[in-house]
């Protein structure tokens, strides 16, 4: 009997920093074939259309990276040049081979990016603050790597944003260190997809890093 490959089902599971690094570990090698494609994934596409419309530019980190879907969108939009981020070396292995990044800097957002201070003008992440271990708590990491001004482009699990308190994160942080926040909400998945995720619904947080 073969393996059973991973999917939604276990990645929405996830509660730790190493549960993630075991699934994406596994996943990385087919993640573009196995899950992007075949559920039809979007996010990353609204993702990175709503950064570049916002007047975003680079320098710009792209978080939670995984295999550069995001990246690649934000490349064929002439954004650059764009570093990855992410928890897994072996998704971001998989980033590097797409000929996109810069640099790729493996990091747990808990604990911080090993990055200098003003590092960027842009940060952009598709698909990582969704359930699982990583919630409005890692948002200061990011901002720690911004330069002032910097453009962000944040996509959050809507279900995870109330249930974990983006909402109240972000409205503080309104007064300490972001501005012209504004929300959209997207699909996650196109019309292609199945099963129980396929309406699902993502909050893009657009803002600056005051």
């Amino acid at each position: 009997m073969s393996k059973k490959e991973p999917g939604l089902k276990t990645a929405y599971a996830l509660k730790t920093p190493d549960d993630s690094r075991r699934l994406y570990a596994e996943w990385a090698g087919d993640y573009d074939d196995s899950f992007a494609a075949r559920e039809d994934y979007q996010l990353h596409i609204q993702t990175a259309r709503a950064f570049v419309a916002a007047g975003g530019q680079g320098p710009v980190l792209d978080v939670g990276a995984g295999t550069g879907l995001c990246g690649a969108v934000l490349a064929d939009l002439g954004v650059g040049p764009i570093d990855a981020t992410d928890i897994s070396a072996e998704m971001l292995q998989q980033a590097m081979l797409k000929d996109i990044y810069r640099d790729a800097i493996e990091a747990d957002l808990n604990l911080g990016i090993p990055a200098p201070r003003d590092s960027y003008s842009g940060i952009v992440s598709s698909g990582t603050f969704t359930t699982g271990h990583v919630g409005p708590d890692a948002l200061q990491a990011l901002l720690d790597v911004a330069r002032p001004g910097a453009q962000f482009a944040i996509s959050i699990n809507a279900k995870h944003y109330d249930e974990a308190g983006f909402a109240n994160r972000l409205n503080a942080l309104q007064h300490s260190g972001i501005r012209k926040l504004t929300l959209q909400k997207t699909r996650i998945y196109g019309d292609l997809a199945s099963g129980p995720h396929k309406d699902d619904i993502a909050v893009i947080a657009l803002f600056e890093k005051a």
